[in-house]
């Protein structure tokens, strides 16, 4: 879906039900709007720079699969990898978000509300910055020399770690460089700036790929370590400009000693972080059970998961753009107001993400063919990774759910456990289903893991969440739900049934990407699911009869 469609997407769906929430323009830092149509052009640019590195980063992945194939140079890597994918969970997307865009947006409403001595936000910067810093590096030193512990955990069947030991203390920089990445991207999204923040991931690409093209005939797969390091690097100066116009002048550091500490404290930090670990862990469960298969099996998961992710990554840019919107409502006693923007959202996110579910069922062999099948993957590879790609499809759904749900239980203002149960709940359905499923299966078994465990968490937060956090309507979530879900079993077996009866591959995926988003649409419609309604009703306000 391109930026401009999701962005009309979600104009039509907040518009549809006004949300009594404010958000802060771009222009105007502290001028509260509607948020109606400013949520609609934030969605649309951020999701276009997100499809933008989505590219980039396919073409990422396809540069490391025709120069290292699927063999132990690339197990090595993605072992490394392991830690800027941990980093970029807690650290920019879920962690670091979780806990600051609620704490920024409560210094904007005290500084709103006037009556302070000094600046609320500048107070919080005083008081947290410095400290992660300090905090974040002292991580990555350790993690430089405790890498032969790390590699021997994650990866215990290797047969020689020294490489894989070698290329995660390049990457162990980026536990430094994603935290202060996080943070700026915390701050500018409360502030109502999401074009920076969602630009990161471009810089980052860039910096992998020219490592990669320009260092691997001299450092082979290590020059993609590097690349990951460098990149890094560039998405702090991609947001470095803009953090420092918004911050305001000198003063409130003094402030900050008392402030800084209470909106950010232990009580607060410990069910967040162990929240996020909690569910970047299934990849480790992963990689851990598939190192005992044959060397490229980590390879064939890790590229079904990228290609197969990119439905939920545009999805989540919607919760991304709302989420400073709940967090403000949540702030100023409007539960009413977050109630019906999470509803909002999750039937939104849900929608578009079962479309790409779809699309990614329906094609999952042609696309994997026409992008990696080239150099050193090949046909054996292509299937491999088809297979799991499929399976992974399953548990998109629930992916995206617990990452829409944990968002308005930690801006409730208070501690809560509940999403670390839920989500060790479903980590254990994980760990029991691929101990089940590996030996039998491969790698299409530690793919049904991960699609259990993660349906499991999602369906606990969903119902726990009305009792603990915003008060949404299971049952009317659920119903909105159920009809995207059938529109998608029909879209995919039509986007089967294309790929298998058009000769040529390109030719083949073509016409499964045509088919699938129309089917999609016209099942959704005869079901009446309220999404189609929407998209349908604005297609008729844009090109009306009789013109």
């Amino acid at each position: 879906m391109s930026g401009t469609a999701t962005g009309e997407a979600v104009e039509a769906t907040v518009t549809g039900e006004a949300v009594e929430a404010t958000v802060t323009a771009p222009s105007t830092p502290d001028a509260p709007v509607r948020p109606g149509r400013f949520l609609a052009r934030a969605a649309g640019g951020a999701a276009g720079l997100t499809v933008v590195a989505a590219l980039l980063g396919l073409v990422r992945d396809q540069a490391i699969a025709r120069l290292f194939g699927a063999s132990h140079a690339s197990d090595a890597f993605l072992i490394a990898w392991t830690v800027p994918e941990m980093a970029a969970t807690l650290l920019i997307e879920d962690g670091m978000a979780l806990l600051l865009v609620p704490a920024f947006s409560l210094a904007l409403t005290r500084r709103a509300g006037g009556g302070h001595a000094r600046d609320p936000v500048r107070a919080l910067v005083a008081g947290t910055l410095p400290r992660l810093f300090a905090a974040l590096a002292c991580a990555g030193g350790l993690l430089v020399w405790g890498a032969p512990w790390a590699v021997g955990i994650l990866a215990p069947g290797l047969d020689d770690p020294r490489l894989a030991v070698e290329c995660t203390r390049l990457t162990a920089v980026t536990v430094l460089t994603f935290g202060i990445t996080g943070y700026f991207s915390a701050a500018l999204r409360a502030h109502g700036r999401f074009l920076a923040p969602a630009g990161v991931y471009i810089a980052y690409n860039i910096g992998i790929i020219g490592m990669t093209l320009a260092l691997h005939t001299v450092w082979g797969v290590r020059a993609a370590a590097a690349g990951v390091a460098v990149g890094s690097l560039l998405m702090i100066l991609t947001l470095l400009p803009t953090f420092l116009r918004l911050m305001p002048g000198r003063g409130g550091e003094r402030a900050a000693r008392k402030r800084g500490p209470a909106l950010l404290g232990a009580a607060v930090l410990a069910p967040v972080v162990l929240f996020v670990v909690s569910r970047q862990s299934q990849v480790f469960v992963e990689r851990f059970l598939a190192s005992s298969l044959p060397d490229g099996a980590i390879s064939h998961l890790n590229y079904a998961q990228k290609v197969a992710q990119l439905p939920m990554v545009l999805s989540m840019m919607i919760c991304t753009v709302t989420f400073p919107v709940v967090a403000r409502a949540m702030a100023a006693g409007d539960r009413d107001g977050a109630r019906r923007r999470v509803e909002r959202d999750l039937a939104l996110a849900g929608t578009v993400v079962l479309l790409g579910t779809a699309t990614v069922f329906g094609c999952a062999p042609l696309i994997v063919e026409v992008l990696f099948q080239r150099g050193a993957f090949d046909a054996t590879d292509t299937a491999a990774t088809a297979g799991a790609m499929r399976v992974y499809a399953l548990g998109l759904l629930g992916h995206t759910l617990v990452g829409a749900l944990c968002r308005p239980f930690f801006s409730a203002g208070r501690p809560t456990w509940y999403p670390l149960c839920a989500m060790g709940a479903g980590l254990l359905v994980t760990t029991a289903a691929g101990l089940l499923l590996t030996r039998p299966f491969g790698v299409n078994g530690i793919a049904a893991a991960n699609a259990l465990g993660i349906s499991t968490a999602a369906v606990l937060m969903l119902l726990g969440l009305g009792s603990r956090a915003v008060a949404v309507r299971t049952g009317t979530v659920a119903l909105s739900l159920a009809r995207p879900v059938a529109a998608a079993a029909v879209a995919a077996a039509a986007g089967r049934l294309a790929t298998d009866l058009v000769a040529g591959p390109v030719a083949g995926l073509a016409a499964g990407c045509l088919l699938v988003p129309t089917a999609f649409l016209l099942t959704g419609l005869a079901l009446r699911a309220p999404e189609a309604v929407h998209l349908l009703a604005l297609i008729r306000q844009r090109f009306p009869h009789g013109r």
